[in-house]
């Protein structure tokens, strides 16, 4: 943006918050540099607020009256990112998508608190690698002592940005749970990275006082439901407390207890019994059925029940047609089922039948988008490979998610076989049909039957 512009448009902003001081209006604005959809979603919770088209200029602007001070999300797509608004904002941001979370700045109103909240989302993910790098080797206390100093150091750093700047009582306590839940989660996970860490055959009991934090937790802070800190914890606190319940409790005959379904309903009464605030309950049973449907799918009638327990203690989740659907299309890719009739484009722009690809032969079918070049040279690397490994089988690509033109010039680009180079005419449907996650995933079939629809490609086949 052109640095007059810029300045212009943030003296605009700033004026109307000036002149309508007593208002509830929120005015949010800015620019996206290489956008890549045409809109900006602002989403409170599940909920959209409102959408807004970009201009000639790659501008947007929403005028909001009335809305709830707290956390929002705004979307453009396929990126996200938090924005705290209040009644009476004028808030602007700027941001290049080619560098979408690091070339993102707040200006205006509650600039302060959505700087601060993005400065911890970017300095966490280095957080993030130093425990697996570091410190879950590191014996209980030492873990302990090394957890709350950096605690500790960032909650002292939001208290002098506080008595530098405005900042609500809200948006000082949103920010604050950040923090302390992200280093809370980490002690959460702490004993089973430990145990990884050093090759244990055991999760060792933690010392006393290691989880005081615990009696701090409040499991129905609505406005906390959203806060990503706060839902991955909830998410390993749940997982450790039902593991560790399980382990303690319960004969598990030897099987590893996380891929139990006896867990599994462990983990879905705990969460019935401590949370009751719906939209984080939906979302906690969500995530245990996604990750149970996902891992067991081995076992197709430990599904039917895993789903019948889902249903009791959720039987109102607002995620329920997606688990149904999920469930459904993990049942009908089980092995020995027939490959499924999906339709696809070669490359000429015919429609062609996934089932048909398969007929008298033995292949691989791997998937990829253009919207992950890392992931798309890795996967063509590992392909060239199997191919020189595993010449009984085809290896065929499904591209779920590229503009046609881009998907042929890349195919073009690193010398791909044009014959074994699929699109999706429907990359949802195919997506949800053929359970497409991770995106390192591929299905193995021998003639029109399904030998395994989970495999991995970077797996031994």
């Amino acid at each position: 943006m052109n640095k007059f512009l810029l300045f212009a448009l943030i003296i605009n902003i700033l004026s109307c918050k000036n002149t309508e001081i007593n208002t509830h209006t929120v005015r949010f604005a800015g620019e996206i540099v290489n956008p890549t959809s045409e809109y900006v979603v602002l989403m409170k919770g599940r909920h959209v607020v409102d959408s807004a088209r970009l201009d000639g200029n790659n501008r947007f602007s929403f005028v909001l009256d009335s809305i709830e001070n707290g956390l929002y999300n705004f979307q453009h797509e396929p990126e996200h990112q938090y924005v705290y608004l209040e009644r009476g904002d004028s808030l602007l941001f700027r941001l290049n998508t080619s560098d979408f979370d690091e070339s993102l700045v707040f200006s205006g109103t509650n600039e302060v608190v959505n700087n601060f909240m993005l400065e911890l989302f970017l300095a966490d993910e280095q957080v993030e690698s130093d425990m697996h790098n570091t410190y879950y080797e590191l014996g209980a206390d030492d873990f302990s002592k090394e957890i709350e100093k950096l605690r500790t150091e960032k909650l002292r750093y939001l208290d002098e940005v506080r008595s530098e700047s405005y900042m609500s009582d809200k948006a000082y306590e949103i920010v604050r749970a950040s923090i302390n839940y992200t280093y809370y989660r980490f002690k959460e996970i702490y004993p089973f990275a430990h145990k990884r860490k050093l090759r244990e055959t055991v999760v060792q009991d933690m010392p006393t006082g290691f989880y005081d934090y615990r009696k701090d937790i409040n499991y129905n802070n609505e406005d906390l439901v959203y806060l990503r800190p706060y839902y991955n914890f909830m998410k390993s606190h749940f997982g450790n407390v039902s593991y560790m319940t399980c382990a303690n409790a319960c004969d598990t005959n030897g099987v590893a207890i996380k891929n139990h379904l006896h867990f599994n309903k462990h983990k879905l009464r705990v969460i019935d019994s401590l949370v009751k605030t719906k939209d984080l309950r939906d979302n906690l049973f969500r995530n245990v059925a996604i990750d149970f449907l996902l891992r067991s799918h081995d076992i197709p009638e430990n599904n039917a029940l895993f789903l019948k327990e889902f249903e009791l203690v959720s039987a109102n989740n607002a995620h329920h047609n997606e688990i149904s659907n999920l469930y459904h299309a993990v049942q009908s890719i089980s092995p020995n089922n027939p490959v499924p009739q999906i339709p696809l484009l070669n490359f000429k722009g015919d429609t062609v039948k996934m089932a048909d690809l398969s007929k008298d032969r033995k292949t691989i079918y791997y998937f990829w988008s253009s919207r992950d070049k890392r992931h798309y040279e890795n996967i063509f690397k590992r392909v060239a490979e199997l191919e020189g490994q595993k010449v009984a089988y085809d290896l065929v690509g499904i591209n779920i998610k590229s503009d046609p033109n881009e998907w042929k010039g890349i195919i073009n680009t690193y010398n791909l076989d044009t014959s074994k180079q699929f699109r999706a005419s429907d990359g949802k449907e195919v997506t949800e049909k053929l359970v497409v996650w991770p995106l390192n995933k591929c299905i193995v079939t021998h003639d029109v039957v399904i030998v395994d629809a989970f495999s991995n490609i970077y797996n031994r086949f």
